[in-house]
């Protein structure tokens, strides 16, 4: 077998191999499982409204509760609802490269989940 031989049975074999493409249904269904979960987080606004109302701690002061246990750069931060109550969900880029998602709770500022 030639070099294009070779070739084109490699390729055959990776198509063979490769995981099916996902039906419809399937991709609809998780669009919608992760609008689900989008929807879980709070928008800027009502964010605004339950710090300024008291019903949250500040993100600064939830950033205390992690920054000893997980030093680095705040990437991300979202407030979000979960069965237990409101928490902060944090990603943290660390100064060895890595990134760590931190839940602290939005109400006590103590650390929850993550790590």
């Amino acid at each position: 077998m030639g070099k294009t031989g070779r070739a084109f049975t490699a390729v055959l074999l990776a198509l063979a191999l490769a995981p099916a493409p996902a039906r419809a249904e399937e991709v609809g269904h998780a669009a919608h499982a992760g609008a689900e979960t989008a929807r879980a987080c709070l928008n800027q606004k009502e964010r605004r409204a339950l710090v300024e109302s008291g019903g949250v701690l500040r993100l600064a002061v939830a950033l205390r509760a992690v920054k000893n246990r997980v030093p680095g750069t705040l990437v991300r931060a979202r407030l979000c609802r979960r069965p237990d109550g409101l928490v902060y969900v944090l990603t943290v880029l660390a100064h060895d490269g890595k990134v760590a998602r931190v839940i602290v709770d939005a109400v006590k500022g103590t650390l929850v989940g993550g790590l």
